[in-house]
């Protein structure tokens, strides 16, 4: 054979590498197997087999060798279809890795991926996240261009269609008033409108508006989130999709309106010039106080025209489109107690200033006009009375309202849109007589020409028992009147000893610490001397911030001796009851208070004047709280609201509350029972004039700022609270001296409005009495009581017809001296005027409490003068 002779092709398979991996059973593994040993037609290089006996076949020239080679060559560029080859076939094991095969290449979407392994195997291609990238972006334009196609721009008329009026109904269906926003809005143009007021709304809302869609992308998303997450969703609107929410949508916080909004707001922007837009924002916007748009604004908070107002006053206004319940500086109380008119004031006054600081910054306010707007807050001017609410009519409504949005979803702005049917629980003869009442005894004890009887304000409720229903209430003057403030449902007025039964009540139901639980028995004797010391379980005694000695005062300083709380509560004496409450422990009575239907954030502070009323609950909170002594223990919440209707559909969350017992029966008509005495015997017995079975309680506070009378029979539980307010600073004033009595008792004034209401409202009703309570507790007298302690047997010579000395004569027709009216208050905590009820004297308080007297009071009568009304204890009604 020819040295020259070409060398044969490399057999098909992938050439001799290839052969050397494909060989099986080789001891080395290194050596290729000879042509023709696998017995393969590849193997030879000719169009035939192989020779036998494996002689290789010689060419017979060039061009056949050529066309073997180009055979060969075909086979070699088929092979890899089925990947490289290795000892187990195609699929088999081998160097390296497989190629991908056939059935991997026609998978649309290649994940878990092929022909990778472990965690790559589960990490997706660059091409199939840009492609599933690309295809979410493509869904999201279809569907936003199918919404775009489907949602239109509603027609104006459904905008009108929101304006109209809330309607209310007294208990028995007939009409009350009518009211709402429909007659308070007045269109503009915008060439009336300031531009002060445009600019002021743009850099306080939204600065590119005159640059933007309409829409903005970013805002909406989060406003999404928030709704997702129940977080606060006010916010990321654009004033375009503000309009279009006041126009042409509800007022809901739902996913589907949102994406309505911002359809119609793209559509809205194309259809619309930006003037245009913003006219019809300024237009439907609510700014507070009824007032919707900027015309009803102007005339609402500075009594004169949009286009009249001044730089400061259009910052002024669009401050409150940040939200007007808490931006007026009227205060919103009634829909909010943090809305205080300081707190609002505040706040107005501190966005006014950052809106005008944008104003000047985007450059739509020069220097000079800044430093002026912003030299003087420009102040509104007060409520005004709106149409047919006057009398009593407005504070009903306000009650109403504020019971509406506290149990349902519904905001002050869709609640102001109108629309609502509110059937409320009041009973208009009621309401007049209650009205009629506090007017006649007003006219016959007051004098408004004399100063010390200006400014007394009166506030009152009456609630029915074992119901909650608030049938009757006074707030006031009037709104036509210029008062405003609701002050049967007000905060800041001391109760008094109207608070004294809750003392009693947690005595009865769980004992003092000395009782080991045992109730204590309203028979028990307490120490009611003037001047006393406050003694802990302990046994040290309450200390003032200068860490001197605290005394408790009562109103005058006669030497009650011991007696019995059923006596202390007939002639309201202090001593007793700050010592029980210590006794008793005041959470105890805080938790009496409570479950009557007190509300815990009316509560002072936790200290020994707590037992004496120095919370402030409203009018409307202690005649429920009463209702439940009434109804034996059995407490419903206060409601004003029996059913809200919109557009004539039931509006949920107006089901009746729900009675629970509050306190053992026998407690409650124990407390009754005392409540009864304190009528025919003591302080209140100037309500003996209802001519009928009544129980309630008298209540005078420190310094003689306010007077109390609470009182109930079956049938009816109504409060009566009068007091002195300052105009300006609302802070309460002294009453010493008005109606010409040296002080003002809970059963004076008070008491007579309470029996004269009372009188018409029980008019033709029967008299079913009280249930009578059977024994209640134990007698535990205070440590140095006569009579032996703990113990419920008497000793005959302890009893109480014992004379007590001394003894002022019972036709005695002056009361005892007042006190003065300077009192201190201990360590921070006031004990009504220095621990008197009433404001007693602190004449002394550095001395060492006197001895207990040995000659103690008598508890078995009516003598002594101590019965109220020219008796011997501090004033006409002994209070």
């Amino acid at each position: 054979m020819s040295e020259h002779r070409r060398k044969p092709p490399q057999p098909q398979g992938g050439g001799r590498a290839a052969a050397r991996r494909g060989q099986s059973g080789s001891a080395s593994g290194r050596r290729a197997a000879p042509r023709g040993a696998t017995g393969s037609p590849a193997d030879t290089y000719g169009s035939g087999s192989a020779v036998p006996g494996g002689e290789e076949r010689p060419y017979g020239g060039r061009a056949e060798a050529r066309r073997a080679a180009q055979r060969n060559s075909a086979g070699r560029r088929r092979a890899p279809e089925n990947g490289r080859r290795g000892p187990g076939g195609p699929t088999g094991p081998g160097r390296g890795r497989g190629r991908t095969t056939a059935s991997d290449r026609q998978r649309i979407i290649d994940y878990p991926r092929a022909g990778k392994y472990g965690w790559q195997r589960w990490v997706p291609s660059w091409k199939l996240v840009s492609g599933l990238f690309l295809g979410f972006l493509g869904s999201l334009v279809a569907i936003a261009g199918i919404g775009y196609a489907m949602v239109s721009v509603p027609s104006e008329e459904n905008a009108a269609a929101l304006s109209q009026n809330n309607v209310y109904y007294w208990a028995d269906g007939t009409q009350m008033v009518a009211t709402g926003s429909g007659e308070n809005r007045q269109n503009v143009t915008i060439e009336q409108i300031p531009k002060d007021m445009q600019w002021a709304v743009i850099s306080a809302e939204n600065k590119t508006f005159y640059e933007d869609s309409g829409v903005d992308p970013m805002g909406i998303a989060r406003a999404l989130a928030n709704m997702a997450t129940g977080g606060d969703t006010q916010g990321g609107s654009t004033i375009t999709q503000q309009f279009v929410k006041n126009t042409y949508l509800s007022q809901e916080q739902t996913v589907s309106r949102k994406f309505k909004e911002m359809f119609i707001s793209i559509k809205v922007g194309t259809k619309l010039d930006k003037s245009e837009i913003l006219q019809g924002y300024l237009n439907t916007s609510y700014y507070g106080r009824g007032a919707y748009g900027i015309q009803a604004a102007a005339q609402t908070y500075y009594g004169k025209d949009a286009e009249d107002l001044d730089a400061s006053e259009c910052a002024f206004l669009a401050a409150l489109l940040k939200g007007p319940t808490y931006y007026d500086p009227a205060g919103n109380e009634n829909l909010d107690k943090s809305a205080t008119p300081a707190a609002n004031r505040e706040r107005s006054e501190k966005r006014w200033r950052w809106i005008l600081g944008e104003m000047n910054k985007d450059g739509h306010l020069s220097d000079a006009d800044y430093q002026k707007a912003v030299s003087e807050y420009p102040e509104p001017q007060g409520r005004k009375a709106i149409k047919g609410m006057t009398g009593q009519v407005s504070y009903l409504v306000d009650t109403a309202k504020k019971y509406v949005l506290a149990h349902s979803e519904i905001t002050e702005a869709q609640f102001d849109q109108g629309g609502y049917q509110i059937y409320t629980t009041f009973e208009k003869d009621k309401v007049d007589a209650l009205a009629k009442a506090v007017k006649k005894i007003e006219k016959e004890r007051l004098d408004p020409k004399r100063e010390l009887d200006q400014h007394v304000q009166f506030g009152a409720a009456s609630v029915k028992p074992n119901d909650g229903a608030i049938v009757a209430l006074y707030g006031g003057a009037g709104y036509e009147n210029g008062h405003f403030n609701n002050n049967a449902d007000t905060a800041g007025v001391p109760v008094g000893s109207t608070w004294k039964p809750y003392v009693l009540a947690a005595a009865m139901q769980y004992g003092t610490y000395k009782s080991d639980g045992v109730g204590v028995s309203p028979m028990s004797k307490y120490n009611g001397n003037d001047h006393l010391k406050v003694q802990k379980p302990d046994g040290s005694y309450y200390l003032k911030k200068d860490n001197s000695l605290f005394y408790q005062e009562n109103e005058s300083d006669f030497p009650w001796g011991y007696i019995t709380l059923h006596k202390a509560m007939e002639q309201s004496v202090n001593t007793p009851f700050v010592q029980l409450g210590v006794d008793v422990g005041m959470e105890k009575v805080a938790q009496v208070a409570e479950g009557t239907g007190i509300l815990k954030q009316s509560f002072a502070d936790i200290n020994p004047s707590f037992a004496l009323g120095t919370s402030t609950p409203s009018a409307i909170r202690m005649a429920d709280s009463y209702a439940t002594f009434a109804a034996s223990g059995k407490q419903a919440d206060p409601y004003s609201v029996k059913e809200v209707k919109h557009s004539g559909q039931p509006v949920p969350g107006f089901e009746k509350p729900k009675t629970a017992q509050a306190m053992p029966e026998n407690v409650a008509n124990n407390v009754t029972k005392v409540l009864e005495n304190v009528i025919e015997n003591g302080t209140g017995q100037n309500a003996k004039a209802l001519g009928r079975t009544a129980a309630g309680k008298t209540g005078t506070t420190d310094e003689n700022k306010s007077a109390w009378f609470v009182g109930y029979t079956q049938q009816l539980s109504t409060a009566v609270a009068m007091f002195r307010e300052d105009p300006k600073s609302h802070e309460l004033l002294s009453m010493n001296g008005t109606a010409g009595d040296d002080s003002i008792h809970g059963g004076d004034i008070p008491t007579s409005v309470w029996t004269e209401y009372m009188k018409a409202a029980l008019k033709g009703k029967p008299d079913p009495g009280f249930p009578e309570p059977t024994p209640i507790g134990e007698v535990f007298d205070q440590v140095g009581a006569p009579s032996p302690t703990p113990s419920v047997t008497v000793k005959p010579t302890e009893t109480e017809t014992e004379e007590p000395s001394p003894t002022p004569s019972t036709s005695e027709p002056e009361p005892t001296p007042s006190p003065s009216v300077s009192e201190t208050c201990a360590f921070g905590w006031c004990n009504e005027n220095g621990g008197g009820e009433n404001g007693g004297g602190d004449g002394g308080e550095d001395e060492v409490s006197p001895s207990p007297s040995t000659s103690e009071s008598s508890d078995n009568g009516n003598g002594n003068g101590g019965n109220g009304n020219g008796g011997i204890f501090g004033g006409t009604d002994g209070e």
